[in-house]
């Protein structure tokens, strides 16, 4: 047992004793950990900024999208009445609407 604990002592004592192993150990675990801008939170906010990134992509998507539907839905006035018609139910004055309900 005291030739175990010799033995820790001694590798312990000889990586001490090297002011440069100490040096770059204790400036790892700074920049690791204890850091304001740490690897841990980098890594954290990147996967945040893709997450980011891809919700971006997306809604430039659906812009694009409804961007199309606008232009076609104003194009003319019978596409407008057509969507208006078939969304909102709307009717000219002297028409009757019946409303079918499937189940």
């Amino acid at each position: 047992m005291k030739d175990k604990v010799a033995v820790i002592w001694k590798f312990v004592l000889i990586i001490i004793r090297n002011k440069y192993l100490v040096a770059v150990s204790f400036f790892v675990l700074w920049v690791t950990f204890l850091d304001t801008y740490n690897l841990l939170d980098r890594f954290e906010h990147l996967q945040d900024l893709n997450a980011l990134k891809k919700e971006i992509d997306y809604y430039k998507n659906e812009i694009s999208v409804y961007k199309t539907q606008y232009n076609e839905l104003f194009s003319s006035k019978s596409n407008l009445e057509k969507f208006a018609r078939e969304q909102y139910l709307m009717k000219e004055e002297n028409e009757d609407l019946f409303i079918i309900i499937s189940d």
